[in-house]
């Protein structure tokens, strides 16, 4: 793996389609290795972009236009939503939000021809499992897109290229760079064709990531298996020690046996991800429970290295209880983790 490659103009004389690289909103060769790898993960090529987010709006920008619309479920992430709501729809798009399980995101899809399909599975913060196939086959019978928003389990634990979605796209801040350190998302396509205007969009918009940045998440996808691998398990320890507290209401992983989620998700995910929802009584039982946690640390964004949590009802926009805690579990060993929540918990 080469180090990264510092560069905004290259040597690049007469005619420039003749030279490997000419400027570096274009290309460089640190892309080019982290999107090489990304390409072997998802099984598509792949554009790295500069956040989440930019990629996000890279699938929409690159498809969407007056007239068309957008189906979004409701339980996405809610800046894709919002920006769904306030920028896309002010251009002509109407965006459709689904509030509901997957069938009835089917149903959507059958009753309102769309141009793209938006799908977060699992969701976040709600960890609701969404079937990708069924998802694709029925927009593609309406001639619409599928994207998936792959973030949360990573492509190492799903795959939703094979699964029949045209755009595998994650925010790489999370748990693919796993240190929480850097901004960084991707997408990757099903194929040329479609990876195309997704690149030149980013070209255009200047959507592009720093090489250094690019570089250190490559170099953490050495340890992605090793991560998730124990993310994963802490998060399964976690989810079953809290569905025996008495004062934990509710608990979502996808990993639980009597989650409702857990038949679709052992059928089409080889990992369930670090993330572990779970509902106390109220905003101050939340609150209380965060402020005393000692080896957890109170804050957002999920899939690093050390443990975190958040009441998430603190930022409005997502439809979940005042006491719904999203934690996302580290590499910590679980004994600690459990321990750290139980004494928290405590009277």
């Amino acid at each position: 793996m080469p180090g990264p490659v510092f560069a905004a103009p290259y040597h690049a004389k007469g005619d420039p389609a003749a030279a490997a690289h000419t400027y570096a909103r274009f290309d460089n060769p640190t892309w080019q290795s982290f999107e090489s790898a990304l390409a072997e993960l998802e099984g598509g090529p792949s554009a790295v972009f500069a956040s989440g987010m930019a990629a996000v709006t890279a699938v929409f920008g690159s498809w969407l236009r007056p007239g068309d619309r957008v189906l979004i479920p409701a339980d996405c992430y809610y800046t894709v939503r919002s920006v769904a709501r306030e920028y896309w729809s002010q251009m002509g798009i109407e965006p459709v939000i689904v509030a509901g399980d997957g069938t009835r995101f089917v149903g959507a899809i059958r009753s309102s021809p769309a141009r793209l399909v938006w799908l977060e599975t699992p969701s976040n913060p709600a960890l609701q499992v969404y079937d990708i196939a069924a998802i694709a086959s029925a927009a593609h019978d309406g001639g619409a897109l599928l994207a998936v928003d792959n973030t949360t389990p990573t492509a190492l634990g799903q795959s939703p290229l094979a699964l029949g979605a045209d755009y595998s796209v994650a925010a790489d801040t999370k748990a693919l760079a796993g240190h929480s350190d850097l901004l960084l998302g991707h997408v990757s396509a099903r194929n040329e064709s479609l990876i195309e205007p997704v690149r030149a969009w980013r070209t255009r918009m200047g959507a592009v990531p720093g090489p250094f940045e690019v570089w250190l998440a490559h170099r953490s996808l050495a340890t992605l298996a090793l991560r998730l691998d124990r993310q994963c398990a802490n998060a399964l320890s976690i989810a079953q020690r809290l569905s025996r507290h008495p004062a934990v209401a509710s608990v979502r992983y996808p990993g639980l046996p009597d989650d409702p989620s857990h038949a679709l998700a052992a059928a089409q995910m080889r990992a369930f991800g670090p993330i572990v929802g779970f509902v106390l009584t109220d905003q101050a039982s939340a609150e209380r429970f965060l402020s005393r946690l000692r080896l957890i640390f109170e804050a957002t964004s999920f899939g690093g290295v050390h443990s975190t949590a958040e009441r998430r009802a603190r930022w409005g926009g997502d439809a979940v209880e005042p006491g719904f805690i999203r934690l996302s579990a580290g590499i910590e060993h679980a004994r600690d983790l459990v321990a750290d929540i139980e004494q928290a918990l405590a009277d």
